[in-house]
């Protein structure tokens, strides 16, 4: 837990508005998909898995348990659900049966790009529009608030 600092109150109402700011931000980024999620039962941890299989194709569930941070129990629900629609497959690794490998069916990728595609042109019009500064400003905040 990062160490509490006594902030002056002008300091402290500026960092309320990049929380005020963060929030609403990533709400506008998720609504659309959340709502196209809605309509089919799915939630937002759905687009996450279709995200990541989609973009580490053959991944095992442990990976994904890694990339994800959730545990086995969070994940298990979830997986169950986007596998039995399917979206997502999972296939026994060819030298140890054990692992499974996962990858997005056709429905899969269409509908991951449906969902992403949506975020990927939102940020796009916003780099676009405020230039590659503040882009690479914007992921550096990003990655240090991720603690990379």
């Amino acid at each position: 837990m990062a160490d509490l600092v006594k902030l002056s109150p002008k300091r402290e109402r500026e960092l309320n508005q990049a929380l005020e700011a963060l929030f609403h931000g990533f709400n506008a980024v998720v609504a659309h998909p959340d709502a196209m999620l809605a309509e089919q039962g799915l939630s937002r941890v759905h687009h996450r898995i279709l995200y990541f299989v989609g973009r580490n194709s053959g991944l095992s569930v442990n990976d994904l348990l890694g990339i994800l941070k959730v545990s086995k129990q969070s994940l298990n629900g979830p997986m169950r659900q986007i596998t039995g629609l399917g979206y997502v497959k999972a296939q026994a690794d060819a030298e140890d049966r054990r692992i499974k490998r996962l990858s997005l069916t056709e429905s899969g990728q269409m509908l991951e790009s449906a969902l992403s595609g949506d975020q990927r042109a939102r940020f796009a019009r916003v780099f676009a529009l405020l230039g590659a500064e503040d882009e690479q400003a914007w992921r550096r905040v990003m990655d240090k608030l991720a603690g990379r």
